[in-house]
C-alpha cells in the first residue's frame, strides 16, 4: 500500500506535525512553577480543556478501531449504548468530584486520597494508576501504529519513534498548556477527517444519503437497540452494561484517573472545570460520526468491491475464502480498512492530512500520559501539595521535564516490546493490555469514595483491592492465556468454576468482565469502611 502514500502526503503529514509543534510552543507560555507545568497555571479556558478531554478519549483507537468494528463481522452501532453511561459518569464527576478537588491546592485525586485517609493510600492509588496507564496507553499507540506501517511503508519502529519523539517534545515545550492546545487541534482534525470521509463516500453513491442509509440499515450495520439487553460475555455493548456498569468506568476514567483528571485542574475555577467535564459529553457525537464512517466504508466496498493491491491488503474473506464485500465478506484486519481507504481513495495531500490525524491521535495519547506520569512521580517524591517542598520551583520544573523524558523513552520501548510479544511470541497483547483497566478501575474508585466519605481503613482498602483483583483474574481470560502460552493447561479445572465453560475444547468466559467496575468499587469501599468500623482508632 505504500505506493499510494506519496511524497506529497509525507510533506503534508510532517508539515501538520511541525505546525502543531510551533503552535503548541507559542501557546505553552512560561513554565516557572509546577503549577504552570502540570496545571497550565490554572488559567486555561474551559472549552479548550473540554476539547482536550474529547481528543484524549477519542485517540487513534476510536478514529481507526470504531470504523473497523462496524466493518467487522456482526459490527453495528451498539457501541453507542456506552455513551449513556459515559454521560452519566461525567455529570456526576462535574457535580460532585470537581467541588472537592478545588477545595484544596492539590494536583491529582491521589493527593486528595492521601490527605483524607493516609499518605500510603496516595502511594497505592498512584501504583494502580501507573500500571493501568503504562499498559493501556502503550497499547493505544500500538493500535494506531500498526495500520500506519501498512499505508506508509515505514517500519513499525520508525512509526513508534516518530510518535515518541513528538510526544516528548510537545510535553517538554509547555507542559499541560501545550498538551491541551495540541489536543484541541487533534479534535478539530478528527472531526474534519470524519466529515470528509462521509461526504466523499456518499457523493460517490447513486442515490446519495438514501442509498447509504438503506444499504447500511439492511445489512444490520445501524442496529443500536434491538434485543441488546443481555448479561453474558457476548453482550459487551448492552443497555444494562451502559446504565449500570459503564458509569462506574467513567467515574474512574474522568474523575480518578490522572490522565483526564489532570485537565480539570487546569481550569480557572471549579465552575469552569465542571463545564469542561460535562460538555466533554459532546464527544459522543464524534464517536457516532466514526460509526457512520464505518457504515459508509461498508457501503462503499459493497458498491465498489476492491481490486488489485487494495483487495490483497484488505483481504476480504468469507469463511476463510477470498471474496468481495458484495458477497458478504468481511475484512481480514478490520482496523486497516479506514487507513487503506484514505490512501487509496483520497487525493494526495488530503490523504496525508487525515493520516496526520492518526499520527497526532497516537501522539496525543502518549503526551497526555507522559504529563500525568511525570506529575504523579514528582508528587510521590516531593509532595508539593503540602506546601513544604525543600527544593525550588525551578528545580521541580527541571525534574518534571526529566521525568517526562524518562517516561517517554520507557513507554516507547515498552510499546516496541509489546509488538515483539505480539509478533514473535504470538501473545494476544491487545486484549491483555486493554483488560488491565478492569483490574484497576474499580479499586481506584473505591479508594476515592473512601476518601470522599472521610472514612476508611487502609488495611481494609488493601484487602478489598486484592480481593477485587483476584476475582477479576478468575472472570477474565488474560492470565490463563499467558499460562496456556507457557505450556500449562488448566482449562478443564477452570471450567468447573461458574465463570468459565468449555466450548470445542477451548476455555471461554461466561461472565461479562465489565461488571467488575462496580463490583471492584464496592468491594474496595466496603472493606475499607468495615476496617474503619472494626479498628476506628487505628490508622492502618
Amino acid at each position: 500500500m505504500s505506493e499510494y502514500f506519496t511524497h506529497v502526503d509525507i510533506a503534508v503529514l510532517f508539515g501538520y506535525l511541525i505546525l502543531t509543534t510551533v503552535i503548541g510552543h507559542r501557546m505553552g507560555g512560561k513554565q516557572a512553577t509546577i503549577k504552570d507545568f502540570f496545571a497550565g497555571g490554572k488559567s486555561l479556558p474551559w472549552w479548550a480543556v473540554s476539547g482536550s478531554i474529547i481528543a484524549t478519549e477519542i485517540s487513534g483507537v476510536t478514529f481507526i478501531g470504531v470504523p473497523g468494528g462496524v466493518m467487522a463481522a456482526g459490527g453495528d452501532f451498539t457501541y453507542m449504548l456506552w455513551g449513556i453511561g459515559s454521560i452519566i459518569g461525567r455529570v456526576i464527576v462535574g457535580m460532585v468530584f470537581v467541588k472537592v478537588f478545588y477545595e484544596d491546592e492539590i494536583y491529582s485525586p491521589y493527593d486528595y486520597m492521601g490527605r483524607r485517609i493516609k499518605p500510603q493510600l496516595k502511594t497505592l492509588a498512584t501504583a494502580f494508576f501507573t500500571v493501568g496507564s503504562i499498559l493501556g496507553q502503550s497499547v493505544r499507540v500500538l493500535v494506531a501504529a500498526l495500520p500506519l506501517t501498512v499505508v506508509t511503508g515505514w517500519s513499525f519502529d520508525l512509526c513508534i519513534l516518530v510518535i515518541g519523539v513528538f510526544a516528548i517534545g510537545w510535553t517538554l515545550m509547555g507542559g499541560m498548556r501545550t498538551v491541551i492546545w495540541t489536543d484541541v487541534m487533534q479534535f478539530v482534525l478528527f472531526t474534519v477527517g470524519g466529515l470528509i470521509t462521509i461526504f466523499w463516500i456518499v457523493s460517490s453513491l447513486d442515490g446519495g444519503w438514501g442509498t447509504f442509509w438503506q444499504e447500511a440499515d439492511s445489512a444490520g450495520k445501524t442496529k443500536m437497540w434491538d434485543a441488546e439487553f443481555g448479561w453474558g460475555p457476548a453482550f459487551n455493548f448492552t443497555f444494562w452494561v451502559a446504565i449500570i456498569a459503564v458509569p462506574f468506568q467513567n467515574l474512574t476514567a474522568f474523575g480518578v484517573d490522572q490522565l483526564n483528571a489532570q485537565r480539570m485542574f487546569c481550569c480557572k475555577n471549579a465552575a469552569d472545570a465542571r463545564k469542561a467535564i460535562i460538555w466533554s459529553s459532546a464527544g459522543q457525537a464524534l464517536t457516532y460520526l466514526m460509526l457512520l464512517v464505518g457504515a459508509a466504508l461498508f457501503v462503499f466496498y459493497l458498491k465498489f468491491p476492491p481490486e488489485g493491491i487494495v483487495a490483497d491488503n484488505l483481504g476480504f474473506a468469507k469463511d476463510g475464502v477470498a471474496t468481495s464485500v458484495a458477497d458478504g465478506g468481511v475484512p481480514k484486519v478490520a482496523d486497516e480498512v479506514f487507513p487503506i481507504w484514505i490512501v487509496s481513495q483520497l487525493p494526495p495531500g488530503l490523504a496525508g492530512l487525515i493520516l496526520a490525524g492518526v499520527f497526532a491521535a497516537a501522539i496525543s495519547s502518549l503526551d497526555s500520559i507522559l504529563a500525568a506520569l511525570s506529575q504523579t512521580t514528582i508528587s510521590l517524591i516531593h509532595n508539593p501539595e503540602n506546601g513544604n517542598v525543600k527544593v525550588s520551583q525551578a528545580a521541580l520544573v527541571k525534574q518534571s521535564r526529566r521525568w517526562v523524558v524518562i517516561w517517554g523513552i520507557s513507554l516507547t520501548l515498552f510499546t516496541l516490546l509489546m509488538n515483539y510479544a505480539r509478533e514473535t511470541l504470538q501473545i494476544p497483547i491487545l486484549p491483555l493490555a486493554f483488560g488491565m483497566t478492569t483490574y484497576t478501575m474499580g479499586p481506584l474508585l473505591g479508594m476515592f469514595f473512601c476518601a470522599l466519605l472521610g472514612r476508611g481503613n487502609f488495611r481494609g482498602i488493601m484487602i478489598g483491592a486484592v480481593i477485587s483483583f483476584i476475582i477479576t483474574m478468575f472472570v477474565r481470560m488474560d492470565v490463563w492465556v499467558l499460562v496456556d502460552k507457557a505450556g500449562l493447561d488448566f482449562s478443564v479445572a477452570l471450567a468447573n468454576l461458574p465463570s468459565y465453560y468449555l466450548q470445542g475444547g477451548e476455555l471461554q468466559a461466561s461472565f461479562n468482565s465489565s461488571w467488575m467496575w462496580p463490583i471492584g468499587t464496592f468491594l474496595t469501599l466496603g472493606f475499607g469502611l468495615l476496617g474503619a468500623k472494626i479498628s476506628p482508632k487505628k490508622s492502618d
